[in-house]
């Protein structure tokens, strides 16, 4: 299960570092058009590209991978509400955030031994 974990963290990691984070640094059309969309000014990008990367990093570190998981949360509740608002796609815009938000947590849960005993899904 650890395994699974931590293939799991670090696929998520890496599509909210490439994926995600360095479209908003290097100013892609994908990335300003859906700041557009929410009705974010343009000088949040990179800023919330910076979240996202101390988040990502907080989260495949295993000493503070708690913390990252629920600061990704978060910020993934910030993401759900802006989509949200806006009225975007139902699933496959605005539920994205629910998506990796469960699997985040699915991840930490598989590779961390006291996640399991605190939320123990398997007897």
């Amino acid at each position: 299960m650890r395994i699974a974990g931590w293939v799991l963290s670090v696929l998520i990691g890496l599509f909210l570092a490439i994926a995600s984070a360095v479209p908003k640094f290097m100013g892609i059309e994908a990335a300003t058009s859906a700041m557009e969309v929410v009705g974010w000014p343009m000088k949040y990008l990179v800023l919330i590209g910076v979240i996202e990367v101390g988040c990502v990093i907080l989260f495949l570190v295993p000493r503070t991978a708690l913390l990252g998981a629920v600061l990704t949360t978060g910020l993934l509740g910030g993401s759900l509400a802006a989509n949200l608002r806006v009225d975007n796609p139902l699933f496959s815009h605005t539920l994205f955030s629910i998506y990796l938000g469960v699997a985040v947590w699915v991840a930490l849960w598989l590779r961390e031994e006291k996640v399991r005993a605190v939320f123990p899904l398997l007897r």
